[in-house]
């Protein structure tokens, strides 16, 4: 009996190699929408959101995932490739495109294998095969410089100005990338980015960015505080501060006079006092607030000498929580359960034509911020998505500490060393190692033809030199030529290259395996 005799009505079966081709199609298409981005000379693509058409949003971007996630897609396989991409970015911060591309060119071989009437089954031995292969080429060449801190700077750096290349900041790719290392090697192997936070001022230039020690927050001193306060004792709260205000809704008072609803004004603000006298209570000389402070609490805390700072978003009172190791509170009877920041100085910066609040000298000692300056919104939303991939990949590197050339070397030496696999095996596996290997080799083809440089001379120049065995030869993309990698500084981390060689494998053979779709009827609605 068929699954179509079994199913909803409605429902729909595409079965066998229609099922298959349909995969391989949308998987493709993703692979190829994102594959003009890949490599330093990649080029950009404006997303634009039409879903109300008096607020058009606008984003001009290269990364990967950012373009995947916003690009809406029906295929079921296109969607497993956006997922890898971003878990790609989740757990690496870079390669999104990579992995995407890599998956795409791996389906596009399996394709071609497929129409040979070679069996899934066994493309996806000769694939493992071929990643384990890879996997031992790649740790192999991996080169770990923990032990000496200088050169792992160095490596750092090296990684940063790669990962940089490829991006916006690509112009100023030296001062981000000592910037990059300097706010992640200062979390001390923590790994928390929320000690580093970004904010972004219009005007100026990008390389007025610049790292600021401690943590600013984009506020300012309430009327009539000093700004400048030294041994800091913070009280950071979510707490409402405007009940000085009556607050009766859907509710008529009748008074027989003024003077009644002069009590009931005089009721409300005494209830404030003493709300008020609780906070001063906890001895802190600063009071930040989630929610707004009003005039009459704030001219409180203005008398009793306490720096108040309202509206402080919610990202800003938990970033400030964690760097000065206090506790957010909602309720202040019991003073000795209530956790206080400390800092050593809070002053006023000003950046531009905006004044901003910084605090120094944090009991979190690894807490920075990065002030980002562009000339626009989209140049400053894209510089922050570059940071990101940057610091996400340096913090995974200082966790994973090797490092691997990049370039466009790694993917040869990998394709070189399951090429020396391939005499060695048996059988159609074979074929489909010699697959796997192409589509490794397509990743510089790609980033040569991006270039607008000579894709087939590079590579077989870049073949010949892998050949001998292992070698750090790679693309050089400023002169057009191949160079060494080692020499020229062009780093990778060695957990984006294995994670990127590992996901697309997954995911291709994941799509490789299926053989029906069944898209389930849409549950329909009894009659009222």
């Amino acid at each position: 009996m068929s699954a179509e005799s079994i199913v909803n009505a409605n429902a729909e079966v595409t079965k066998g190699e229609h099922a298959r081709m349909t995969s391989f199609v949308g998987a493709i298409a993703i692979a190829d929408l994102v594959k003009t981005t890949l490599g330093p000379k990649g080029m950009d693509k404006i997303l634009q959101s039409v879903s109300d058409p008096n607020n058009v949003r606008i984003t001009i971007t290269n990364d990967g995932a950012t373009i995947l996630k916003s690009v809406p897609v029906d295929n079921p396989a296109a969607k497993v490739l956006v997922e890898i991409a971003k878990t790609q970015d989740d757990t690496v911060g870079d390669g999104t495109t990579s992995v995407t591309v890599l998956c795409g060119e791996l389906l596009r071989e399996a394709e071609y294998l497929v129409n040979q009437r070679i069996h899934p089954m066994t493309i996806v031995a000769g694939w493992r095969l071929a990643v384990t292969a890879a996997r031992a080429a790649l740790e192999a060449a991996a080169v770990d410089h923990a032990s000496d801190l200088e050169q792992f700077r160095r490596d750092l750096l090296d990684i940063a100005r790669t990962t940089l290349s490829s991006k916006l900041l690509n112009v100023e790719k030296d001062h981000f990338a000592s910037l990059a290392v300097d706010a992640v090697l200062r979390l001390k192997g923590s790994g928390n980015l929320d000690y580093i936070q970004v904010i972004k001022k219009p005007g100026g230039a990008l390389a007025d960015s610049f790292l600021s020690e401690g943590f600013i927050l984009d506020k300012s001193f309430g009327v009539g505080q000093p700004h400048r306060l030294e041994k800091a004792k913070i009280l950071i709260a979510n707490t409402p501060m405007d009940t000085d205000k009556i607050k009766i809704y859907g509710s008529r008072v009748r008074v027989d006079s003024m003077t009644k609803v002069a009590e009931i004004e005089e009721a409300e603000k005494q209830k404030m006092r003493d709300k008020c006298e609780k906070i001063i209570k906890h001895g802190i000389n600063c009071f930040v607030n989630r929610q707004l402070i009003y005039n009459f609490p704030e001219q409180i805390f203005t008398d009793a000498g306490v720096v108040s700072i309202e509206h402080a978003d919610f990202d800003g009172i938990e970033r400030l929580a964690a760097v000065t190791g206090g506790e957010i509170a909602s309720t202040f009877d019991r003073p000795d359960l209530v956790v206080l920041g400390s800092c050593e100085v809070i002053d006023e910066i000003m950046v531009g034509e905006d004044r901003l609040m910084r605090f120094s000298g944090c009991k979190g000692g690894s807490a920075c911020s990065v002030v980002l300056r562009g000339a626009s919104s989209h140049l400053l939303d894209e510089a922050e998505r570059s940071l990101h991939d940057v610091l996400c990949v340096l913090t995974e590197t200082v966790k994973e500490t090797r490092v691997v050339c990049g370039g466009g070397c790694m993917e040869m030496q990998m394709a070189a060393a399951i090429d020396k696999q391939v005499p060695r095996t048996a059988g159609k596996a074979a074929l489909a190692m010699e697959a796997f290997s192409r589509a490794l080799r397509q990743l510089p083809t790609i980033i040569a033809d991006n270039g607008g440089l000579d894709s087939s001379e590079l590579v077989s120049q870049l073949r010949v030199a892998h050949a001998a065995g292992p070698s750090n030869a790679g693309l050089n993309m400023v002169t057009g030529e191949i160079g060494d990698m080692w020499e020229l500084g062009v780093r990778e981390s060695f957990k984006s290259k294995l994670q990127v060689l590992v996901s697309a494998a997954e995911a291709a053979e994941m799509i490789l395996r299926v053989d029906d779709i069944i898209k389930c009827a849409p549950r329909q609605r009894g009659e009222e």
